[in-house]
């Protein structure tokens, strides 16, 4: 008995039962645990974010930055649906007016859909300069947690589901050039490809961490320009876009020889409201936290977009003696296209000059430009959003200062580029049109070309436009087997 129990004791001294507890791990200092809280209200790193040995106490993303960006992903859905399928709607003719509101539906569960297989992946997934990779397809590995690479604060899968609103009302603008004439299936299948082909690269290229065209959070990018909201990645790459697709079109039956008014002013008016309330979670929602940069970017969309919206009714009024409503609509979107680029990189003063811009210059590309040159863009997708988003790209480069967006002139740490600058601040104010007008020549090339080869693709496929009978009796009935409004 005596050698089973010597037996025993000797095996329990070799070979433990149990593994040995490892230390309690190190609690964060008052010093340490203060500056955490300091971080949570000012934007920045924790000390565990940056390489800190201890966790901090307060881990994982903040719940006032999640409800701040939540707020906003829903504004910028709400930019779509009902916002901008009322605008257009209410400026096609009535027999039209579902298949613009199918047309934005159709999109939003397609975009989706390649968002969660791909999209947010090669946008936002460090990859090549030009595209990202797969690490988030399917949305894997996208979950409450911070992507470090945007934002301290924001549960990745709010900050996807936030991008995805904006991938969704891209494409949608596009349809507002081809409207009343190209095929449902077409537009679906063109808005597809182009998603791969345009939307994804320029994103990722803007606004990837490791991006060719991000200025500021890619010391390496080779265009250091700037886009606060998406000048080039939304309004640029859908109106540029729109203008080879109603070009390939051709002219709506009737074109300037029968009145084409829009069919009620009314929805084209509650539709412009419902974007220029959307257009916050747009604009403010970018800063990815409710600071002082959001505040600003807020304030600068007010501004130009009020005095864009007064300035092109007044043009009408000393041009034609009358100024309309769908003047001030018209004006009021220009200006938020125009301000998205700049919105949280330029002061008060600033924002009312591009507000003035933008009821000028638009107005004259939808009134002029589009008659000398004869392109039938039906609802004026390419002289609000191609022009007024190249106008905010280029006055952006002109008018914004690190005295209201510090990431102007900004010291990288981390991962990327320890220790180094964005390459900004040596050129804000001074060359960075230049970079600017570099980004716009990039963005231009790729959606004009990759929309002239997706367009003869799908139109030798499928086709891209309805029959003669068919667009003459209209898109609702005959397409989508409704009618928005019942008289009889």
């Amino acid at each position: 008995m005596m050698r089973i129990l010597l037996l025993i004791g000797v095996i329990a001294f070799f070979c433990p039962l149990h593994a040995q507890a490892p230390p309690p791990a190190a609690s964060p200092s008052l010093e340490q645990r203060v500056a955490d809280l300091e971080a949570y209200v000012n934007n920045s790193s924790r000390a565990a974010d940056t390489g800190g040995a201890i966790a901090s106490n307060v881990a994982g993303p903040g719940p006032g930055y999640n409800a701040w960006m939540m707020t906003c992903a829903a504004l910028v859905l709400f930019m779509t649906l009902p916002g901008l399928a009322l605008f257009y709607g209410g400026l096609v003719r009535a027999k039209n007016v579902l298949s613009v509101l199918a047309q934005c539906l159709g999109i939003a569960g397609l975009v989706t859909i390649l968002w969660w297989v791909a999209g947010y992946s090669l946008v936002f997934s460090r990859g090549s300069p030009f595209i990202g990779g797969l690490n988030f397809a399917f949305l894997n590995g996208v979950d409450a947690r911070p992507n470090g690479d945007y934002s301290y604060w924001v549960s990745q899968n709010v900050f996807a589901m936030y991008q995805l609103m904006f991938a969704i009302i891209t494409p949608a603008l596009i349809i507002g050039a081809v409207a009343e004439r190209m095929k449902f299936a077409a537009v679906l299948v063109f808005a597809g490809i182009w998603m791969f082909v345009v939307y994804f690269p320029i994103a990722h290229m803007v606004w990837g961490i490791d991006g060719w065209m991000n200025g500021v959070w890619n010391p390496r990018a080779k265009i250091t320009a700037i886009d606060f909201a998406g000048g080039t990645v939304v309004h640029m790459t859908s109106g540029w876009s729109a203008l080879v697709l109603c070009i390939l079109l051709g002219h709506r039956l009737g074109f300037r020889k029968e009145i084409m008014a829009p069919h009620s002013m009314v929805l084209c008016m509650v539709g412009t409201g419902l974007l220029w309330v959307g257009w916050y979670g747009f604009n403010a929602g970018s800063a990815l936290a409710p600071d002082g940069i959001a505040a600003n970017a807020f304030m600068s969309t007010t501004l130009a977009t009020a005095v864009a919206s007064f300035t092109w009714a007044m043009l009408e009024y000393a041009l034609r003696g009358k100024p309309s409503v769908l003047g001030f609509c018209s004006g009021a979107v220009a200006g938020l296209v125009v301000i998205t680029p700049a919105c949280g990189y330029v002061a008060p003063s600033g924002a009312v000059i591009i507000g003035i811009a933008a009821g000028i210059v638009p107005f004259f590309a939808c009134t002029k430009l589009k008659s000398w040159l004869g392109y039938d863009d039906a609802l004026d997708t390419f002289g609000i959003h191609a022009v007024g988003g190249t106008l905010g790209a280029f006055l952006t480069g002109l008018f914004a200062t690190a005295s209201v967006n510090p990431n102007l002139s900004l010291v990288l740490g981390g991962p990327l580029n320890p220790a180094t600058q964005n390459g900004l601040a040596r050129i804000v104010g001074h060359t960075l049109w230049i970079e600017q007008l570099k980004a716009i020549v990039v963005t231009i090339l790729v959606a004009v070309v990759g929309s002239a080869i997706i367009g003869a693709l799908v139109r030798g496929a499928i086709g891209l436009r309805i029959a003669p009978e068919i667009e003459r009796q209209g898109l609702d009935i005959n397409q989508h087997g409704e009618e928005g409004y019942i008289t009889s």
